[in-house]
């Protein structure tokens, strides 16, 4: 399960990056140049889903903000991975619509991966 995981995590991270980009942030790496720490996060979220298919998008930046804060990261109003700051340790009700659209966008490829992977051989 842990190689479906992180293919699916890839997949949901770049159709992420991509969203990311088209707003002008160019802050998100390619997966393979992704820092360890992101790709678990990545990763993480795909088990939380897995695990918990009718959770809303806030559930799933819940559990997002929970393993940040485990991990010693803290709100910030700058993303700083040494520091260990992000502006979205915040409640999801408080993220701006952009942000929000990030935890709808990463639960739809998601479910529609774990959807194709559960589907036997000869329908897919």
């Amino acid at each position: 399960m842990n190689d479906l995981y992180a293919s699916i995590a890839k997949v949901a991270h770049e159709v992420n990056r991509a969203y990311c980009l088209a707003l002008g942030d160019n802050s998100q790496k390619p997966w393979d140049e992704a820092p360890d720490w992101q790709q678990d996060s990545a990763i993480a979220g795909v088990h939380f889903l897995d695990e918990n298919p009718d959770a809303e998008p806030g559930a799933l930046h819940d559990a997002w903000m929970q393993q940040k804060v485990e991990d010693g990261w803290q709100y910030g109003e700058v993303k700083d991975e040494e520091l260990k700051t992000h502006p979205n340790i915040v409640p999801f009700y408080a993220l701006p619509e952009q942000q929000k659209a990030k935890d709808h966008i990463f639960g739809a490829v998601v479910r529609g991966c774990l959807a194709l992977a559960s589907e036997p051989e000869e329908d897919k």
